[in-house]
């Protein structure tokens, strides 16, 4: 990988929590940071901490609802048209299992099941989308914010229309994101792009962790396990791969079943329309 001075990274979720860190040390550092949120109010202070806190002004705000795929289609449209070079995407955004809603099956702009929608859909298709920038810049990287709450996906019933939990919907969104991580490794072999899926760090101080209980680790914790996963030269060539912080873990078993993955897959296009000529 490229020093992170000559970078340009983009980090979806990042007006707080963990994507909010995590833009102020890759600002630090010296990277082009695009920062996304789904408010311009809360973007525009944002880009005010980050830039205050990081002594940076290579910043850029791009502002997208995810649980809109239309918004998600125009901030890649924006992404490609205003930058030519994309050396890592984070895709950190994400939703919790009481927050929004406490814990109520709600529903996105599209109609699916929200954690599913926002957690995994969302960055599915940005992913998709951004995958030939992301490629004409290789060497680059990919890293999916994931869980180590992860459960199972039903497919006769992966909106949860039938006993919602909250808890579940989270789980099983993480567990997506894994099973894609798995497969688009495979699909960018030999491009110099890796892909790979983190658990940063538990109960983390951030707004879905505090909606729910007690933080058990701090921030910090979760910011230099994806750091790394950006940045560590020793991973170079590393793809495909889950870690839980800084260790390489397994996941849920059937991130490792390649007929549920390709299910998994097929329905990923449909429901975001990338199974239709453009």
């Amino acid at each position: 990988m490229r020093p992170l001075t000559e970078q340009t990274i983009l980090v979806t979720g990042a007006t707080d929590g963990l994507g909010k860190a995590l833009a102020v040390e890759l600002a630090r550092a010296g990277a082009t940071v695009l920062v996304h949120g789904r408010d311009d109010e809360r973007g525009r202070q944002a880009l005010d901490d980050i830039a205050a806190a990081a002594g940076s002004d290579r910043l850029h705000w791009y502002r997208a609802d995810l649980s809109s795929l239309a918004e998600v289609r125009q901030l890649a449209t924006q992404v490609r048209a205003e930058v030519n070079q994309l050396d890592v995407l984070v895709n950190n955004a994400g939703v919790g299992s009481t927050l929004p809603g406490g814990g109520a099956r709600l529903e996105s702009v599209d109609g699916y099941e929200l954690r599913f929608a926002v957690n995994y859909l969302a960055g599915y298709l940005l992913t998709r989308l951004l995958l030939p920038l992301i490629v004409d810049s290789a060497p680059a990287r990919i890293v999916n914010v994931s869980s180590a709450g992860q459960a199972p996906i039903d497919f006769d019933d992966v909106m949860l229309t039938r006993g919602y939990s909250g808890s579940q919907a989270y789980c099983q969104s993480k567990l997506a994101q894994i099973m894609f991580t798995i497969d688009l490794a495979a699909e960018l072999d030999s491009t110099g792009v890796t892909v790979n899926a983190l658990h940063p760090a538990t109960y983390m101080p951030t707004k879905i962790v505090l909606a729910v209980g007690q933080p058990i680790s701090t921030l910090e914790e979760g910011v230099q396990a994806t750091l790394r996963l950006i940045s560590a030269p020793e991973l170079d060539g590393v793809t495909g791969r889950y870690f839980n912080g800084t260790r390489e873990a397994t996941a849920e078993q059937q991130a490792y079943q390649p007929a549920a993955r390709q299910q998994l897959q097929q329905l990923s296009d449909r429901l975001t329309r990338l199974d239709q000529p453009a």
